[in-house]
């Protein structure tokens, strides 16, 4: 008997499905702005709604329903669009535009000891160091607390110390060193 009310339930859907599949993904097209996370955030809404299905196809407007779920589905794609963009733009906005007489050796020698770190420890270091960004400004680039991207930073500065001898990996040489990474060919940004 479970079997027949599933099996119901799943030409329900289908139909619903075929009948509105089309209108959800121009709706989330019209409300992103982006064809490609269209069908996407069509396929998501259909999903969560089959999952809920039950619920879904005793309201009185099962399609209005679909409808907020795609809506609500866009605008949390669009605050995370927009919160990255706020992360680089604030990774950039703060770097010199060229950098004079780059040290191309101690650059190298810095960029190969930062990718032996491991990545939280090398954010940490590169944001505080590089970009110059406070401990809460490198906190919510990250979505860390002030004390991990102190414990971090702290950790990543004594590697970097271990990697390059005590007296290379001073903190105004690394930042000096990482200040001029994206230099060190000549190119201008």
């Amino acid at each position: 008997m479970g079997t027949v009310v599933d099996d119901a339930a799943s030409v329900e859907f289908h139909a619903f499905f075929e009948r509105h599949y089309a209108e959800l993904s121009r709706l989330a097209h019209l409300l992103t702005g982006e064809a490609d996370a269209a069908d996407d955030l069509a396929a998501d809404a259909l999903l969560a709604l089959w999952h809920r299905w039950d619920r879904v196809r005793a309201a009185d407007h099962p399609a209005a329903y679909a409808r907020g779920v795609v809506a609500n589905l866009a605008r949390t794609r669009i605050r995370s669009a927009v919160r990255e963009r706020r992360r680089v733009a604030l990774f950039w906005s703060q770097r010199e535009e060229r950098t004079e007489n780059p040290d191309v050796a101690g650059v190298i020698d810095v960029q190969e000891a930062l990718r032996r770190l491991p990545f939280r420890k090398r954010a940490c270091v590169v944001l505080r160091h590089a970009f110059d960004l406070s401990e809460k400004d490198t906190a919510l680039a990250l979505g860390v607390s002030v004390g991990t991207v102190k414990s971090q930073t702290s950790k990543g500065m004594a590697e970097l110390q271990r990697l390059l001898g005590t007296q290379a990996a001073a903190p105004q040489k690394v930042h000096a060193a990482m200040a001029r990474t994206g230099d060190a060919g000549g190119r201008d940004r």
